[in-house]
Formats: C-alpha cells, structure tokens, sequence
C-alpha cells in the first residue's frame, strides 16, 4: 500500500530545484515547449539506473568505495561544467523561430539523461530513502521498491513537464528584449558551473 507520507515526501523532492529541473528549464527558455517535453522524459530516464542499483544493492558500492564514489562523481561534474561551457560559448539573442530545432529531441533527452545518471548522490539518496516506506512485514521488498520508484518517476516527469510549460510561457517576454535573453543564458551557464563545482566538492559518505 502507499502511504500518504510517501507520496508527500516524493513531492517535496522532486519539487525541490536541482539540476534536473535547471536542465529543463534551461531547455524551455531557449529551445521551447516541445524540447522540453525531451528533457523531462530524458531526467526522468536518467533515475532508473540509480533507481535499479539501489533496489539491487549495488549503490552500496557508492557508498563504501570511495574510488567508484569519485570516479562517478568526478565524470558529473566534468559532463556539468561542459554544458555550462557549451551554453556560455552559445550565448546570444533568443528567436521564436528556434523552437525546437537547435538540437533533435532524442539529443536533448540524452543530456537530461546523463545528467541525472552520473550524479553517484541520486543512488545514494534512493538506497536511503526508499526503505523507510517499505513495510518491515512484506516478505518480497523488490515489487513493493519497483512500484515505489515507478510512482517517483511518474512525479517527476509531470512536475517537470510543468517546469517546462511555465518557463516556456516566458520565451516571449525573453524574445522581447535580447539583453534579457543574453543574461539569462549567462545565468543558466554559471549555474550549470556552479553544480559541477559543487559535485566535484562533494564528500564521500
């Protein structure tokens, strides 16, 4: 059964602004509507790997190795700075008529992906949350995990699709004046720089 605290609780993180969300907002502003779509579906994607290694025990691994921990962190905070850098280098007036053509959408859903995927905290952060609403008397703890992780998922797709669909209500106003349109792209980029600073900071434990 699912408990309200789960589904509180889940709606309270994902709602929370990480990377995943800056990613699709950044997405909406600059590419519109559509693209966005891709980089939800691409950051929601970008769970299951973490989702699975913590549901199979291998985020364990994360956890007491340190060598995996920052090998894994270090290819994030690498892959972060890049995009920061290639939308720093990329800076210029926004158009309506770029609506999804700057990158295919199955592009746009790869980075989503891999930004979710090289973050080693994510595996953590599921080997310690999903238990604590697992029932101590439920002899099989993998389907109830599954079902549980499937129900994040799914609140994570729709609260950044509607991300997306907010930010991209404000691609007119940005259009409007290119000053605007530069800096918010500037600001995307250092905060793409920041997140992959901070990860590669990240301790181990």
């Amino acid at each position: 059964m699912i408990s309200i605290e789960f589904l509180f609780t889940s709606l309270v993180v994902v709602l929370i602004p990480g990377t995943g969300v800056l990613y699709t907002l950044a997405t909406a502003l600059f590419q519109g509507g559509r693209a966005s779509l891709y980089a939800a579906a691409g950051c929601t994607l970008g769970i299951v790997p973490s989702l699975l290694a913590s549901v199979l025990g291998l985020a364990v691994i994360f956890h007491t190795s340190v060598l995996a921990f920052q090998l894994i962190k270090y290819v994030g905070a690498l892959y972060l700075l890049y995009l920061a850098w290639s939308m720093w280098r990329s800076t210029g007036p926004m158009t309506l008529a770029d609506d999804g053509a700057v990158q295919t959408g199955w592009s746009v859903a790869l980075k989503g992906m891999l930004i979710n995927t090289l973050n080693p905290k994510l595996s953590i952060f599921f080997l310690a949350f999903m238990p604590q609403f697992v029932p101590a008397d439920v002899s099989q703890p993998l389907p109830q995990m599954l079902v549980l992780g499937g129900i994040f998922m799914l609140m994570t797709l729709v609260v950044f699709i509607g991300y997306g669909l907010l930010a991209h209500q404000l691609r007119h106003w940005l259009t409007q004046s290119q000053r605007a349109s530069v800096v918010m792209q500037k600001c995307f980029a250092a905060s793409f720089a920041a997140l992959g600073v901070k990860l590669a900071l990240t301790e181990h434990g």
